[in-house]
């Protein structure tokens, strides 16, 4: 049908990896064809490849078929996002299609659209990635910061609604707010929200990982080189 697009979607921001094939109506309306979520943070690298590759078999579509790829830019840890993106913007490149980078989190917010929503994942070292979300739209964020200053924020910014993983919702929202247990976008959100820029058809900005802060790899190998300086007097 005239106007429709079919979008693979990915995201490895955060410990879940997804994938799938949404098709966009010329009104935005998102419907998936095939979708895969799986749990393992771990091996981003070794699985992604196969699950899209089992969704468009399950689709019913190959490569060709596709209109653009549509992948999650965090924010999220080093080693997972360079794999979404490497991944999104080879298939784009291979396929001549345009490859849409979107904020993962306003994909989560997609849950509580309609409400004012604080949006939360695992950022490790006991902080989470947040942003906060007024009937659909960000307002503040993206960033990173430890659960017990979101959770004083929100005595004088209230939300609706506190979306994220259970372990941090809870201490967060402590009663004052909603809390609801989306951990990862699905691929219909990520379709949605790159939906506009999809429908203008005009080449999308290079792909921009949301990293929010340096891998840990280089910040334990300056902690190895601090530990390596001479000592010296001084005041």
């Amino acid at each position: 049908m005239s106007g429709e697009r079919t979008v693979l979607t990915i995201d490895t921001a955060t410990e879940t990896v997804v994938t799938g094939v949404v098709r966009l109506t010329a009104s935005g309306e998102a419907s998936t064809l095939a979708e895969r979520t799986v749990h393992d943070h771990r091996r981003h690298a070794e699985i992604l490849t196969t699950l899209i590759r089992e969704v468009l078999d399950e689709a019913g579509l190959a490569g060709a078929d596709l209109n653009a790829v549509v992948v999650g830019a965090g924010p999220g840890p080093f080693t997972g996002l360079r794999v979404g993106l490497a991944t999104a913007a080879a298939y784009g490149d291979a396929l001549g299609i345009p490859v849409h980078g979107v904020c993962s989190l306003d994909a989560i917010a997609v849950v509580a659209a309609d409400r004012t929503a604080l949006v939360v994942t695992d950022a490790r070292r006991r902080e989470v990635y947040w942003a906060r979300y007024r009937d659909g739209q960000r307002t503040a964020g993206s960033d990173v910061a430890p659960p017990a200053t979101l959770a004083d924020a929100l005595a004088d910014q209230p939300v609706d609604a506190v979306v994220g993983p259970p372990a941090f919702t809870e201490p967060i929202a402590a009663g004052r707010a909603e809390e609801i247990g989306a951990t990862h976008p699905t691929p219909a959100a990520l379709a949605s929200v790159a939906f506009d820029a999809i429908s203008a058809g005009v080449a999308p900005p290079p792909l921009e990982p949301l990293y929010l802060r340096r891998p840990d790899a280089v910040e334990l190998k300056d902690q190895r080189r601090k530990s390596l300086l001479p000592v010296t007097d001084g005041a």
